[in-house]
């Protein structure tokens, strides 16, 4: 994927005003690594709701596909390289952004679309369920590159997913050629990791877990894996390097005892992690069916 130009990126999702979650660890942490970012917020609250009660403020439907629809027509839109999309206030908004995304994918087809389905976890959705319906039937189908978590990659596939093998079928039938599924089983003890099937490979990315983890790590996985593949990587080595970079990241902060992720004070663990990270090889779901 990588040539000598940035790849211009434009990333949709939540904005906070403080923290380091949705657009404010995908932008600074694609700006870090070189890449030019049009960011665009679905909603705007001045910290994860996990923090306690906050405001939230979303974009109307109808301003957010103006915007997106003057993004499109632009001039520069033909420098775009990727589209990087994650938590969404509305359907209206999802069904814009698929609009545009099949826009910039038909006047460029070699661009690169990540679609991060930020559904829910464990506890179950915190989306509406028509807001998960559209990111199941028109970004999913769009995309080159998903990166769900678990419970997500299991809600989009109907089932609960209790192990690699099963998560590995629901990835092949999700249809991006890449899914990167995040908060895989581990086979490490006390170990936690990051699951990625593509074509060719199924591989697992494991670390140690760390209790306690402030959130934005499945935002900044998301764009270190975007950002490495752009750069030339292969898939074996971006999902280590992005799980290195973001495993050494949420380590520091929990030492500091933050209950954010400190990008602005790791922001050199985004290009040259020291972290170990245990790569395994797993049988590729297409070669375990018989005729």
């Amino acid at each position: 994927m990588g040539n000598d130009a940035p790849a211009e990126i434009v990333a949709i999702s939540s904005q906070v005003v403080r923290g380091s979650v949705g657009n404010r660890a995908v932008v600074f942490s694609l700006e870090a690594m070189g890449h030019p970012v049009l960011s665009l917020p679905t909603v705007i609250l001045p910290w994860h709701p996990g923090h306690g009660n906050s405001t939230r403020l979303a974009l109307p439907d109808e301003g957010f596909s103006a915007i997106l629809d003057d993004l499109a027509a632009s001039p520069g839109a033909g420098g775009v390289r990727a589209v990087i999309t994650g938590y969404f206030a509305s359907s209206g908004q999802a069904q814009a952004a698929a609009r545009f995304i099949g826009q910039l994918k038909a006047r460029a087809p070699d661009l690169v679309y990540l679609c991060d389905p930020v559904l829910g976890d464990e506890g179950g959705l915190y989306v509406a369920e028509d807001i998960a319906s559209v990111i199941r039937d028109q970004l999913i189908p769009l995309a080159d590159i998903a990166t769900p978590n678990r419970f997500e990659l299991g809600w989009l596939a109907g089932a609960p997913l209790d192990s690699n093998a099963q998560a590995l079928d629901a990835a092949i039938a999700l249809g991006p050629r890449r899914v990167l599924v995040t908060s895989a089983v581990a086979m490490m003890a006390g170990g936690t990791g990051n699951l990625l099937l593509t074509d060719r490979h199924a591989l697992l990315a494991e670390h140690r877990l760390v209790n306690d983890a402030p959130k934005g790590l499945g935002d900044l996985t998301a764009a270190l894996f975007l950002s490495r593949l752009l750069k030339g990587d292969s898939d074996e080595r971006a999902l280590q390097m992005a799980t290195a970079s973001v495993f050494e990241i949420l380590a520091r902060a929990v030492k500091r005892g933050s209950d954010e992720l400190m990008l602005a004070e790791d922001h050199h663990s985004f290009s040259t992690p020291m972290a170990m990270v245990q790569m395994r090889h797993l049988l590729h779901p297409s070669r375990n069916r018989t005729s």
